[in-house]
């Protein structure tokens, strides 16, 4: 992908300049960081990605951290948000827990999540990339689909100098570095962007696509993960190349509709368009414990508290959702999903959670959690939601309260009123993946909806 044929097309990522074929370093400024291929100015589908994303940040916030290896989470019992590169040579990775990562990497500096910091340098990235096009999509907090295809006219270069530019810019103007993929769809703009983190640019082309993804592992293509892989594996099949060999027919009669998923990204077809402002397919929020808990009543508040937080991301975000989900991890790491579709949309979080305390009441019988989290899906719009309950008299109530007290935190802040779920008892934060949220159980009031009001700071 770096060779360069006599009339292969390049141009220096530093500077801009373009290049002649076969050299080394740039011919202006003597960078080394040179780009080639030979369909690099045809090619307009990229998949940017930020690189170490909130470890980055972190560090760019506090050079001391600049050459030690950095780990994001936090907590015996939580997991590696993100870790900096360094960590990684050591084998950190994200999603790991956190007592394993520190035995890796014991020197780590651990620092918790800031989400809210993170967010809003997310934010600036997307403005900056809304200004390159209007075919932003993006699928994370910290990376997007954009399709630059006609707006060679408007920044006077095409496309891949475009996006050199554009990471050159992030990094002078935001402080932090990303990883730019080049391709002609979004799978292989997505494989292309992790080939050669941090401050990568690959370009991944259609005339070499077949050969490119053939002595591949069949983890490559998106879907097939840890269990499907040992399936795919213990079926003889290890490579995309062997894959690429096979009928269309065959790999779905032996996995179904993943068979076709397979035979199509396997030889590189992905005819998927890029969406400006997709919307999003659920709001939720979880939480790691310290310790692992059983009793039912030291789930409530937690849960109670959770459901606040969903309940508030889907006001913010003027939306509503037809399905509450129930999400718990056992102490051996076994997860358990539940359920339940609504009648009527809701963003209220007495209903996510009366709903979700239903699901849970069915899992605690001794079992130990380590994890447990509660969120909405198949989202709409909220002009629907929420509608006068006839069969529950103290439905209207309870709904009345909770307007009263969202006014009351928007003004006051969110601890100026609590429900009697969740009042006094301990928040301590326990770092992990996003989203999260610190709880300490205690068992909580039988009441209705009950309402407690502390001091507003």
């Amino acid at each position: 992908m770096t060779s360069a044929p006599d009339e292969t097309p390049g141009f220096c990522r530093d500077c801009l300049a373009s290049q002649k074929p076969n050299q080394r370093r740039c011919r202006v400024c003597g960078s080394p960081r040179l780009v080639y291929h030979g369909e690099l100015f045809d090619l307009t589908l990229a998949h940017i990605d930020c690189d170490a994303f909130y470890a980055t940040i972190e560090k760019r916030d506090n050079p001391e951290l600049a050459d030690k290896p950095l780990i994001i989470g936090g907590g015996k019992r939580g997991v590696v948000s993100t870790a900096c590169y360094i960590a990684r040579i050591s084998g950190v990775r994200s999603a790991m827990p956190m007592f394993k990562a520190l035995e890796l990497c014991p020197d780590a500096v651990v620092i918790s999540p800031n989400m809210e910091k993170y967010v809003g340098v997310g934010r600036q990235v997307r403005q900056m990339m809304q200004e390159l096009t209007p075919l932003v999509q993006p699928i994370s907090i910290d990376e997007a689909f954009l399709e630059l295809a006609g707006t060679q006219r408007l920044h006077h270069d095409p496309p891949a100098r475009i996006l050199a530019r554009f990471a050159k810019r992030v990094e002078s103007e935001i402080g932090i570095s990303i990883s730019v993929g080049l391709s002609y769809c979004k799978f292989l703009a997505k494989v292309a962007s992790d080939l050669q983190k941090p401050r990568g640019f690959s370009v991944i082309g259609q005339t070499e696509a077949l050969a490119f993804l053939a002595p591949r592992p069949v983890s490559t293509i998106w879907g097939v993960g840890r269990a499907f892989n040992a399936t795919l594996e213990a079926d003889g099949i290890r490579t995309v190349g062997q894959l690429q060999t096979m009928e269309e027919g065959d790999l779905m009669r032996r996995y179904g509709s993943m068979g076709q998923r397979l035979y199509r990204l396997s030889r590189g077809i992905d005819d998927r368009d890029v969406h400006a402002n997709e919307a999003a397919k659920s709001v939720s929020a979880e939480t790691t414990f310290f310790d692992d808990i059983s009793r039912h009543d030291d789930l409530v508040p937690i849960l109670r508290r959770l459901s606040e937080k969903v309940s508030a991301r889907l006001k913010k975000q003027e939306i509503a959702g037809h399905t509450v989900v129930l999400k718990m991890k056992t102490a051996d790491f076994r997860s358990r999903t539940r359920n339940r579709r609504l009648e009527d949309p809701t963003q209220l979080a007495d209903r996510i959670f009366r709903t979700g305390l239903t699901l849970m009441e069915r899992e605690t019988d001794g079992t130990k959690f380590r994890l447990i989290g509660i969120g909405i899906t198949d989202l709409c719009d909220p002009t629907r939601a929420d509608p006068p309950d006839l069969v529950d008299e103290q439905a209207g109530r309870r709904a009345a309260a909770e307007a009263a007290m969202d006014k009351l935190r928007g003004k006051f802040g969110k601890a100026a009123v609590e429900t009697g779920y969740t009042f006094g008892t301990e928040r301590r934060r326990e770092p992990q993946t996003p989203p999260r949220s610190p709880e300490i159980p205690e068992r909580p009031d039988t009441s209705p909806h009950p309402v407690r009001k502390t001091t507003p700071q």
